[in-house]
C-alpha cells in the first residue's frame, strides 16, 4: 500500500513539474537590410493563466564575443530597454504581455547589430522555461536563399521542356497536315486527268 502511494505521489510529482514548464519560443534566424527596423518575436507557452508579474528579458551576444550583455527587460507593466550600451535609444517594446508576446524593434540596424539575441520569459508560478535564441543577421541587400534559386532554375527548365515539346508536336502537326494536303491535291489531279481521258474517247455521237 505505500509502494502505491509513494508511486502515485511520484507521478504526480512529475505531472505538476511538467505543467509548471514555461516554453518560450522565437525564430531562429532573421535577415534584414542595413538602416532598417526589425522586430524580433518572442512568445511563451504556460499551462498558467498570464499573471500580472509577467516579465521578459533580452540579452544580446555580438559574433565573435563570448558573453552576452543585457538590452532589454519588461516587468510589472513597465519597459526598461538599456540606457546605453549598442542599442541605446534604438530598442522599442512591441509586444502585448497580456498575449503572452515580449516582441522588441531594432531601429536603424548597423552591420554590428550582427548577433545572437536570446530572450527569456517568466510567468509566475511558471519560471523554468528555457530562454530561446534568435540569429540576426543583417546585409546591405538581403540574399535569396538556395532554395529559391534551386526552384526558379528547376521552373525555367521545366518550362523550357515544356516549349520544346509543344513545339515539336506542332510541327509534326503542321507537316503532317501539309503532306495530307499534297496528297489530296494529287489525287484530285488524276481524278479530273481521268474524266478528260474518257470524255475524248467517247468522243461526240451522231
Amino acid at each position: 500500500m505505500l509502494s502505491v502511494l509513494a508511486l502515485t505521489s511520484v507521478v504526480l510529482l512529475g505531472i505538476a513539474s511538467q505543467s509548471t514548464a514555461l516554453v518560450v519560443n522565437t525564430d531562429s534566424e532573421k535577415h534584414a537590410l542595413v538602416g532598417s527596423d526589425v522586430r524580433l518575436s518572442c512568445s511563451f507557452f504556460s499551462w498558467q493563466w498570464t499573471s500580472p508579474e509577467v516579465s521578459f528579458t533580452w540579452h544580446y551576444r555580438p559574433d565573435g564575443a563570448k558573453d552576452a550583455i543585457s538590452i532589454f527587460h519588461y516587468g510589472g507593466g513597465e519597459a526598461y530597454p538599456a540606457n546605453k550600451g549598442p542599442f541605446q535609444n534604438r530598442l522599442e517594446f512591441v509586444g502585448n504581455p497580456s498575449r503572452r508576446d515580449g516582441s522588441i524593434l531594432i531601429k536603424n540596424l548597423d552591420f554590428g547589430d550582427n548577433g545572437t539575441f536570446t530572450c527569456d520569459a517568466k510567468n509566475p508560478p511558471d519560471i523554468g522555461g528555457h530562454p530561446s535564441t534568435i540569429r540576426l543577421l543583417v546585409f546591405e541587400k538581403v540574399p535569396v536563399q538556395a532554395g529559391v534559386i534551386t526552384g526558379s532554375i528547376i521552373g525555367v527548365v521545366l518550362g523550357l521542356l515544356i516549349l520544346v515539346v509543344a513545339i515539336y508536336y506542332l510541327m509534326r502537326f503542321l507537316v503532317a497536315r501539309r503532306v495530307f494536303s499534297l496528297s489530296m491535291s494529287k489525287h484530285g489531279k488524276k481524278g479530273k486527268g481521268k474524266e478528260g481521258s474518257q470524255q475524248k474517247q467517247a468522243g461526240p455521237q451522231k
